[in-house]
């Protein structure tokens, strides 16, 4: 009876799984044309020398990053043939797939350390050039943050599939 019941509603379960993912790389996608636009303007029109030049210039460097592997993760997903997983690969996929969002969580926290450091860093009276510092900073806080906050809600909405696939289990 369960194995019936698994045997139905897995290719749901995983076409929704693989469609979230989409989704959530369009996402990472938009913020990375949001950034590449608003810093890719500022950043033709400030002064070299300043704080907010180094911002703008680090946003755009990093939001090329985000916009390809925005793209790729989207290229990835196969919602279609996510659909024919049996449930060990399901299982395989789901946890692999977080084990990548808390590896990540963890890297963007670590880019908000580097940012809280490069900032003070800065503020020395011993620093070599602190606006860029300061900028890099600064774009690392924004980018850490907002990633953190992307990875972690991602997390906690992705693994709500994990719970599903963990009934057929038992």
């Amino acid at each position: 009876m369960i194995l019936f019941a698994a045997t139905a509603a897995l290719p749901a379960i995983n076409q929704a799984r693989e469609l979230l993912v989409e989704r959530g790389m369009a996402v990472l996608g938009t913020w990375a044309l949001l950034n590449l636009v608003v810093s890719g303007y500022h950043v033709s029109r400030t002064d070299a020398r300043s704080e907010a030049h180094h911002f703008h210039l680090m946003n755009v460097a990093w939001n090329v990053v985000n916009a390809l592997l925005a793209v790729w993760g989207i290229l990835q997903a196969h919602p279609q043939q996510a659909a024919g997983l049996s449930l060990a690969a399901s299982l395989s996929a789901q946890f692999s797939f977080e084990k990548i969002l808390l590896f990540n969580a963890g890297l963007d926290v670590a880019y908000l350390c580097i940012g809280s450091w490069l900032r003070a860093r800065a503020a020395s009276a011993h620093a070599s050039r602190p606006e860029r510092l300061a900028g890099f900073g600064r774009a690392l806080w924004l980018q850490g943050g907002f990633l953190l906050f992307f990875d972690v809600g991602f997390y906690f909405v992705y693994h709500q599939y994990a719970t599903d696939l963990l009934q057929f289990v038992q």
